[in-house]
């Protein structure tokens, strides 16, 4: 399998899920601005122009982050990762995933849109954004509450997204001091032998 992905982006997330279940895959940077890697035209691969791209042992293309991290889950899984099918820990797994995907990412690619609108009106929609931000961490803190990770002791899916979601706090000023449970938490994930392992192949660090 390769990864399609792009520097810091959310492609981190499936990428962390590859490397959590040890699986043999490539991975190939994408240019988002000119939307080139090194196999060419990525709107050739992707008509989306968008990362993560998943191309599958059998060729076909797969897209969208959340959909990726379940198939990869699917593929070689004990069900620590991604909780067996029709248990109810599974819809947890999977309202936690859409709740980060359709809830936080979105209000912080906001902020990052902000950029593109007038100065005058940056800070007003920055401030807007955050403030949605801090409602959805608000949730996110207290299903956490003192627990290893968002489903109790076991790393799953929505770890390596909420993981990777909250790591663009620091290039946009977000602080997320506020929740002591959640800035432990991130280290807690960060200092996994597979977020390293792919931070370090994405030269994050």
């Amino acid at each position: 399998m390769k990864l399609y992905y792009s520097k810091g982006t959310c492609s981190l997330a499936p990428h962390i899920v590859m490397a959590e279940l040890n699986m043999v895959y490539e991975v190939e940077a994408v240019d988002l601005k000119t939307k080139i890697c090194a196999s060419g035209d990525f709107k050739k691969i992707n008509p989306k122009g968008s990362v993560p791209a998943l191309k599958m042992d059998n060729g076909e293309i797969l897209t969208e982050g959340a959909v990726i991290d379940q198939y990869l889950a699917d593929q070689k899984n004990d069900s620590t990762i991604f909780p067996k099918f029709g248990t109810m820990e599974r819809y947890r797994c999977l309202e936690l995933l859409n709740y980060i995907a359709t809830d936080l990412h979105k209000s912080f690619t906001g902020v990052f849109a902000a950029s593109y609108v007038s100065a005058t009106s940056t800070q007003e929609v920055k401030n807007f954004y955050f403030n949605t931000i801090s409602n959805k961490l608000d949730v996110i803190s207290e299903k956490l509450g003192t627990n290893d990770y968002l489903m109790g002791k076991n790393f799953t899916l929505p770890d390596a997204y909420l993981f990777t979601v909250l790591g663009w706090s620091n290039y946009l000023g977000f602080d997320l001091s506020k929740w002591s449970n959640i800035t432990t938490y991130l280290k807690r994930v960060g200092a996994r032998p597979a977020v390293i392992k792919a931070m370090t192949e994405e030269g994050m660090i």
